[in-house]
């Protein structure tokens, strides 16, 4: 639940939660996506406030934490997945953040699915941390609170994960996000043909297909997916197969190469990249179009923002485009 707006105003509790993060108190995450969530204007000055007390420029340095993006068709596996993932990180003594898209309630403006409720944790690790957010106005799309939280959250968790239903603006928005993005299809879906037609094939960093314990479907499905890779001069994409059967398999293989993708990365290069287009997507969604064309369109926008210090934090990019949008 959201905070009310107007309570508990006060920007130091924005600095009392950047400390906790800073200092890696894992337990500060669910008051953070609280703060972020609300609606007010009081809110908006304390989300704010925290993602300038996290900025690269704050902190000196880029988040460490890994930002992974989860992507796919909704009922391919997804939370099965996410579980084994999770498992398999915390075995491994890796803190990891889930934060699940789910469509938005018209009535609630909450999270319809409630993803949370199906990966599999012990309710007492408390180096696995779950939350449903709500996708907000976009089908698929991610609310500004997601973005920010990604960010903010890396500062302490060693993975974020981002999770999304895999419809509507939420592919290309991930990939924005996202230090790594998996797309995951299922075998025998008929998802090849529509990721080529769809230009989705431009977006992974790495494919997973699920099912694997089917056997020839899958193996078939992996196949084709290699090709078509071929087919886009984008043969560098590996391709894993995966089950969350138990016993589960491929797990290993895609985290090896979710970390091997991510080393090969100009991270400050990607954050970067990152923070101007969540605060661009930002104005957008609440100035619409025309505030779009008061900045001279998108990449006019982009532009501006190339002038400003490359360590700002998204929250102050997006002001500044505020500003000169308003006039």
């Amino acid at each position: 639940m959201s905070t009310p707006s107007g309570a508990g105003s006060d920007p130091a509790d924005a600095a009392t939660l950047a400390g906790r993060l800073r200092d890696g108190d894992l337990a500060a995450a669910a008051a953070v996506l609280n703060l972020l969530e609300g609606r007010g204007e009081a809110d908006r000055e304390r989300s704010d406030a925290l993602q300038a007390a996290l900025s690269p420029a704050a902190l000196g340095r880029e988040a460490p934490g890994a930002i992974v993006g989860i992507t796919g068709p909704p009922g391919v596996g997804k939370s099965s997945l996410l579980s084994r993932l999770a498992g398999a990180w915390r075995a491994d003594s890796r803190t990891v953040a889930v934060l699940a898209v789910d469509p938005s309630s018209r009535r609630s403006g909450g999270a319809l699915l409630g993803d949370r409720a199906r990966i599999e944790r012990d309710a007492a690790d408390a180096g696995l941390f779950i939350r449903s957010t709500a996708a907000g106005d976009r089908l698929g799309g991610l609310a500004p609170a997601t973005r920010a939280a990604a960010s903010v959250l890396a500062v302490a968790f060693d993975i974020v994960v981002v999770e999304t239903v895999g419809v509507g603006q939420s592919e290309t928005d991930v990939a924005d996000l996202a230090d790594t993005v998996a797309v995951i299809v299922q075998p025998g879906s008929g998802d090849v043909l529509q990721f080529l037609k769809s230009g989705i094939m431009e977006i992974p960093d790495v494919l997973v297909v699920t099912k694997a314990d089917l056997g020839r479907p899958a193996l078939r499905t992996r196949a084709d997916l290699s090709a078509a890779l071929r087919s886009l001069g984008s043969r560098e994409t590996p391709v894993v197969a995966v089950s969350s059967v138990a016993p589960p398999t491929g797990i290993a293989e895609l985290i090896e190469a979710l970390d091997e993708h991510r080393a090969t990365l100009d991270i400050a290069a990607r954050r970067l990249r990152s923070r101007r287009h969540a605060a661009l997507a930002d104005v957008h969604a609440e100035l619409g179009d025309r505030g779009l064309r008061a900045l001279g369109g998108r990449r006019a926008a982009l532009a501006t923002l190339s002038g400003c210090d490359p360590m700002l934090d998204a929250a102050t990019l997006a002001r500044t485009l505020r500003e000169r949008a308003l006039g």
